[in-house]
């Protein structure tokens, strides 16, 4: 038995092929999950649409000063006082990358969640998918797939996951450029500096990310007491606390720092940071980060924390 306080040696994390076979299991029924989700959100979705290059009629709106009279339409504006623009629809697809961490401590799943990290991140990624796709924009997901354009993209993501092998713990983002959008979710429980230096070059490319944080709610309030063993699900390290109450105070300040930080540093580069519990519902999260990737901020190039 181990000492109060003291660390063990790894024992051996999971096999990272088992995992692969595992989530190829689990995509048909997270893929169904993810349509439910759209279905919940899809009557206040309008996609990514804004005004701007195309041939489709977007919106009248008052005519401004400076404006150059060839946009005036005339029609519309002798029914009234008022000299009215007509717009066109921005009609540029932008590529957006879509990522969902594939590491041993997003399997986590306590009494209190409905469902692991992993499952939550999936749907998410999925749900996100289907919705892009219906809008006509580029999606991909890094090192699995090229950015393709097609109507049932959650599908086809699934189609990719359920025959991929051992996925990166975090994917090679070079081929990410300037004026994409990537959606990344994940725990986040790595060193925040360590995150920064892995995703700070999107920012130097003028890329944009949006951050789901997917936790679970025994992650954050640390409910334990009495003689506990916790493990890392990412080295086998083990540690055993005799009064793990004794803890939880010094925890809960590490923990949210950690998100504090992480989604203060989003902010200053005009990113979006989101957090859905495993306990409260997908739509949540998929809500905030369409209105986040509906933005014009977060684009311009050379930003730095």
């Amino acid at each position: 038995m181990a000492r109060i306080g003291a660390a063990s040696p790894p024992v051996g994390t999971k096999d990272a092929l088992a995992r692969a076979r595992q989530r190829a299991f689990l995509v048909p029924d997270l893929l169904i999950e993810a349509r439910r989700v759209v279905n919940t959100v899809i009557s206040g979705w309008h996609g990514r649409r804004k005004r701007g290059i195309g041939e489709n009629f977007w919106q009248f709106r008052p005519y401004v000063d400076g404006e150059t009279m060839a946009r005036i339409d005339w029609r519309r504006s002798a029914r009234d006082d008022h000299i009215y623009v007509r717009d066109r629809e921005w009609e540029a697809a932008h590529t957006i990358w879509l990522w969902a961490d594939p590491s041993a401590s997003m399997l986590y799943q306590s009494n209190a969640a409905r469902v692991s990290k992993e499952s939550r991140a999936l749907v998410l990624i999925l749900a996100l998918a289907e919705l892009l796709s219906r809008g006509g924009e580029r999606i991909a997901w890094p090192g699995l797939t090229d950015p393709f354009t097609t109507r049932n993209g959650a599908e086809r993501l699934a189609a990719h996951l359920t025959h991929a092998g051992p996925l990166a713990a975090k994917p090679d983002l070079t081929g990410i450029r300037r004026f994409s959008d990537i959606v990344i979710a994940s725990d986040f429980l790595d060193p925040v500096e360590e995150t920064m230096e892995w995703l700070d070059a999107l920012a130097r490319r003028g890329a944009r990310a949006h951050l789901i944080e997917v936790a679970d709610p025994a992650e954050e309030s640390f409910p334990y007491s009495g003689r506990t063993e916790f493990s890392d699900p990412e080295t086998g390290d083990k540690i055993t606390a005799g009064r793990a109450e004794q803890l939880a105070e010094d925890y809960r300040r590490l923990y949210i720092a950690r998100r504090e930080e992480l989604a203060a540093w989003c902010k200053r580069l005009g990113w979006s940071y989101t957090v859905n519990h495993t306990n409260h519902l997908a739509s949540e999260a998929l809500v905030q980060v369409h209105m986040a990737m509906s933005a014009d901020s977060g684009y311009a190039s050379g930003v730095r924390a």
